[in-house]
């Protein structure tokens, strides 16, 4: 049997709040615009983070983001195109270059890339 739960969603990119109600087999963010909720995405596959969000509170699971890493899902991170309520929950969505410096800042904060030889030449 389906379960419903109520998803509250804070959009902070446009200062709105929107209550929705989201099967436990269907994705929140397909949910969302079934009931005329806009909210961002781009790849709808897990792969980016235009549709991330923290969440605030409630389980989500969400086994196919292969675009977040496992510490910001730890972290309370989640891409809203991929994700099933487990819960209620209350989210927030995310600066999409925020998310992505968060998970990426470390690799390409570094400088700029050297130009020379090939690294088995070096």
């Amino acid at each position: 049997m389906t379960q419903v739960y109520t998803v509250q969603i804070h959009n902070r990119q446009k200062a709105t709040h929107h209550v929705i109600q989201v099967p436990d087999d269907r994705y929140v963010l397909h949910s969302a615009e079934s009931q005329g909720v806009e909210l961002p995405f781009a790849c709808r596959n897990g792969a980016c983070t235009t549709c991330a969000v923290r969440v605030l509170s409630g389980k989500i699971d969400q086994p196919e983001a292969m675009g977040l890493s496992p510490k910001l899902r730890d972290a309370g991170y989640a891409l809203l195109c991929v994700s099933y309520a487990c819960s209620d929950l209350a989210v927030e969505t995310q600066d999409e270059d925020e998310v992505y410096e968060l998970q990426f800042g470390r690799h390409f904060g570094k400088g700029k890339v050297r130009q020379g030889l090939p690294l088995d030449e070096e």
